[in-house]
């Protein structure tokens, strides 16, 4: 198990851990039944911190922030020497949770995406682990909360049962979504992203090698160009800058604290 601290990357606290670890840090959560929010961030998800400065303290109040891209693990490498062999990916990380989550018997809810993405979802992971326990799932209502909905659905997922919750709005909703629920749940929440998309069979992943080589974006652009040009054509040049310039001394990156103020709105 690896775990070598949070450092600033781009002013983004982020882990460097292995899948080994945050794996055993989500599930001893949910067995000592206390709040937890983790995601894993790519170049987007920590551009988006840079480009929002009160995002960026929420993500820093993140109990973990894995390294979901691999120019996410070269920064943590570059900038401080981490030494880190892999990247920990959303959709591979979920999948080590459910097994040990199947194993050790503890329920799951799924909250996010939609009713069609679900109803693929379930039941291609219940045949992947059979054991595996579904406390309940619901769909995004695509919408701001209503006032007092946050207790609503807190609530909701607490009478099911659950241990553990897998959260798929899409960056960066669902890191704020669970941010904002992190107070009122006994449980982790994982912010998985494309993970209910690909484990559903609608996304189709890249090759291994474009995986290794950080060319996913390159995949991810070829199958949805419209809704993602912006992102990575845009993001992608602006996250290498601004990473050089943190290495070279010319722009310090400090991270902001850590946010702690409730959020009146956010989306569900």
């Amino acid at each position: 198990m690896i775990d070598k601290g949070r450092h600033s990357v781009l002013g983004v606290l982020v882990d460097a851990v292995d899948y080994e670890t945050a794996t055993a840090r989500v599930i001893e959560a949910a067995h000592e039944r206390r709040p937890m929010a983790l995601t894993a961030l790519a170049v987007h998800g920590v551009m988006t911190g840079v480009l929002d400065p009160p995002h960026n303290a929420r993500l820093n109040s993140f109990d973990v922030v894995t390294p979901d891209g691999q120019p996410v693990r070269w920064g943590l490498n570059l900038l401080h020497g981490t030494g880190l062999t892999d990247r920990v990916y959303g959709p591979t990380l979920t999948l080590r949770v459910l097994a040990r989550c199947a194993a050790e018997g503890l329920p799951v809810y799924l909250y996010g995406s939609t009713d069609e993405t679900l109803a693929r979802l379930v039941p291609a992971l219940e045949k992947m682990f059979p054991a595996l326990k579904f406390a309940g799932h619901e769909q995004s209502k695509f919408r701001m909360a209503r006032p007092g909905e946050a207790v609503e659905i807190a609530d909701r997922i607490r009478a099911s049962g659950a241990r553990v919750v897998l959260v798929g709005l899409g960056c960066p909703r669902q890191e704020i979504f669970a941010y904002a629920m992190r107070p009122l749940l006994d449980m982790p929440q994982l912010a998985v992203g494309a993970a209910f998309d690909y484990h559903a069979g609608l996304l189709r992943k890249p090759p291994e090698w474009m995986q290794k080589a950080a060319l996913e974006w390159l995949w991810r652009l070829g199958l949805e160009p419209r809704r993602l040009w912006r992102r990575y054509v845009i993001l992608n040049p602006a996250y290498l800058s601004r990473l050089f310039a943190q290495k070279l001394g010319m722009w310090k990156a400090t991270p902001p604290p850590p946010a702690t103020e409730p959020l009146s709105e956010f989306p569900v």
